[in-house]
């Protein structure tokens, strides 16, 4: 690009959703005397007896898991969408309200309490990924079905409710908001173009290499150039395909090697049990031709610049748009110089 975007405040477009971040490079070591998050160096044990995901233990629905001895999955004891929900459509003037039905299922990731993805094994993650595409398969057949959301939130910060490391999938009728969003944007380009979105950008990203922190054969970890949070990555399938049913045993574990690469990169950055929100991004399940859709998987980590100080969505980013300080590019760098 011809302006040096490290010098002055500026907007990024995000070609996946039409929206804009406001970046404000200058920003980034301005004072800081507000909240800092507490870190507990508290080493968690291989085993926790009160943990309800824990191998053999008790959940709180009376249900004991099976000593499992890699991934276990199970349907969600406090689901937020109920299997055989009413279809109804209720309106009254400017009030709709629709039934929304679905199926939500925990994935433990490990026996091992103490571990998450960044403390496993390339091999161990393979696994997780195996079973996220099981799940995606079999939820994703079902009629009802049309979307199915993989994510994990890590984190106390991040609003997880116990630290054993698992994650989610949401399965449910409708396509949720920023699904739509990205369909219906990777869908008009793609119309124009007759090539992905993300294939078309991602070519361009390898030309620059300023925003990539890591590539093997078949994936591409980056910085997106239109990021919202401080650390946000995206980990990129360098040929376009419209789901994980699509990979495959290579590409599993390259997949994997780019998690474990990442992770362990963010644990490194301020030496601590990184936090973050991630999920998968692919097509719809709903017979549609989907030739549009290029998946990719996003890191939303909150921290800013050390392990206790965390990025806020408040007031303008409320009220107005998203807002940063670090540029994409910077924080590239940064994570890049902690691979080894």
């Amino acid at each position: 690009m011809n302006t040096d975007l490290q010098d002055y405040s500026h907007k990024r477009l995000n070609i996946l959703t039409g929206e804009w971040v406001l970046v404000s490079p200058f920003r980034a070591n301005r004072p800081w005397q507000g909240q800092n998050e507490e870190v507990s160096d508290e080493k968690r044990p291989v085993y926790d007896e009160d943990c309800y995901l824990c191998a053999g233990n008790t959940r709180i629905n009376g249900e004991q898991n099976p000593k499992y001895k890699d991934v276990f999955v199970f349907t969600n004891d406090f689901a937020a969408l109920q299997k055989e929900s009413n279809p109804f459509i209720s309106k009254d003037g400017l009030l709709e309200a629709q039934g929304e039905q679905g199926i939500c299922k925990v994935i433990c990731f490990s026996p091992d309490h103490s571990k998450s993805l960044a403390d496993m094994l390339p091999v161990e993650i393979g696994k997780v990924v195996s079973a996220w595409r099981r799940e995606f398969k079999e939820l994703g057949e079902r009629t009802e079905i049309n979307y199915v959301q993989i994510f994990e939130n890590k984190g106390a910060v991040m609003g997880c409710s116990n630290p054993h490391p698992h994650g989610q999938i949401w399965s449910q009728s409708s396509l949720p908001n920023e699904v739509i969003k990205k369909d219906q944007h990777q869908l008009s380009y793609f119309k124009k173009n007759n090539s992905t979105i993300l294939g078309d950008y991602l070519a361009q990203e390898l030309v620059h290499k300023e925003r990539i922190v890591f590539e093997n054969h078949f994936f591409v970890v980056l910085i997106p150039f239109w990021a919202i949070w401080p650390f946000e990555a995206m980990i990129v399938p360098k040929t376009a395909q419209k789901d994980i049913l699509e990979l495959s045993s290579l590409e599993i574990t390259l997949f994997a090697e780019a998690i474990a690469v990442l992770t362990k990169a963010y644990d490194k950055l301020f030496n601590c049990s990184f936090p973050y929100s991630s999920g998968i991004h692919q097509a719809p399940t709903n017979g549609a031709n989907n030739d549009h859709w290029h998946w990719h998987m996003s890191f939303y980590p909150p921290l800013l610049r050390s392990a206790t100080v965390k990025k806020f969505m408040v007031g303008y980013e409320m009220f107005g748009s998203p807002q940063r300080d670090i540029t994409a590019e910077a924080a590239a760098i940064q994570l890049k110089s902690l691979i080894d």
